[in-house]
């Protein structure tokens, strides 16, 4: 295919989503060794726990396999070629890369899969576990993924992006748009990782506290959609002169764009609210478990201090 100017492609035919998820001639390369390279080191370390008589929740593979296969669907199809030209098919891909992407792969717990997969080092030595431990507990993590920093990343990441000549200049070359798209994906692992990954994080607050903070970020993709919906002329210029194969109108195709952020707004928001409302009530099933445990090995004891307790209180009153 033909690159316009922009590094567009200047002879695809008129969108469908049949055309879009087409393999053959569309994609980007990088993401398809990604994608592969993701999903081999995944298998590699479930296998490896295996080997050795560990289990691994089979939820969680799956849950990271859909991830990554979310990002393929985006990336290594002709919708990649189709988002080069059309705001409508970008927006799709922003979207599934940044928000339902980033929820399943950490729902695959991949940092606690490979902590439990890399051998330990030698005493006295550091090997890729020990670096990775001391990474997690780093100053540039709890930095990174504390809340101050992680919703205004998210938020700029949209209105900094769009409404500012950046987004022009990356969409000029094909190695524009993987910076891009890559930066999309990091900023929803690193917005969503504190909120309702499985993985350890230095920054874990309550759940009260982290449902807080989804939705602290979730409105300003409305408000975003909203925008361009509303807009009466159309906001970048990449997207200004499609082929005219395509058969669209920019406005119209910026409008679609719009429907489409302000949608995605809600979708993830239910998804990683379902998410935190069962870890909450798997956590509250572990912390009762391990209370009745610590009742069987003691005789409940703290029940039997409460109980002589109030019988004081008692005696004293009578007293």
């Amino acid at each position: 295919m033909d690159h316009g100017g922009h590094g567009t492609m200047t002879d695809l035919p008129p969108f469908t989503f049949g055309r879009g998820l087409e393999f053959a001639g569309g994609g980007d390369p990088v993401f398809l060794v990604g994608c592969v390279l993701a999903l081999a080191l995944y298998g590699w370390g479930v296998v490896r726990l295996r080997r050795r008589g560990d289990s691994w929740p089979v939820g969680r593979g799956v849950a990271f396999a859909a991830g990554v296969l979310t990002i393929a669907a985006v990336m290594c199809t002709a919708l990649n070629d189709y988002g080069m030209v059309m705001f409508s098919v970008h927006m799709v891909q922003h979207m599934v890369i940044s928000m339902v992407s980033p929820i399943l792969i950490l729902l695959g717990a991949p940092v606690t899969l490979t902590l439990r997969a890399l051998p330990t080092a030698a005493r006295g030595r550091k090997g890729p576990r020990e670096l990775l431990v001391a990474l997690l507990h780093s100053r540039y993590m709890k930095v990174i993924s504390h809340p101050a920093f992680t919703i205004p990343l998210f938020i700029a990441s949209l209105y900094g992006l769009y409404f500012s000549p950046v987004f022009d200049f990356l969409m000029g070359s094909r190695a524009g748009h993987i910076v891009m798209m890559t930066h999309f994906l990091a900023v929803g692992l690193i917005f969503f990782w504190p909120i309702m990954g499985v993985d350890p994080g230095p920054n874990r607050p309550g759940y009260i506290m982290r449902m807080l903070e989804l939705f602290a970020g979730m409105p300003f993709h409305a408000f975003f959609g909203i925008a361009l919906m509303m807009a009466s002329e159309p906001m970048v210029t990449t997207f200004l002169h499609p082929p005219a194969s395509l058969g669209i109108d920019p406005l119209d195709d910026q409008t679609a764009a719009g429907g489409i952020a302000w949608a995605f707004s809600e979708i993830p928001s239910v998804i990683v609210l379902v998410a935190l409302l069962f870890q909450w009530y798997m956590s509250e099933q572990r912390q009762a478990r391990r209370k009745d445990r610590a009742a069987d090995r003691d005789g409940d004891a703290e029940l039997a201090a409460y109980n002589a307790y109030l019988a004081s209180l008692e005696a004293r009153g009578r007293g």
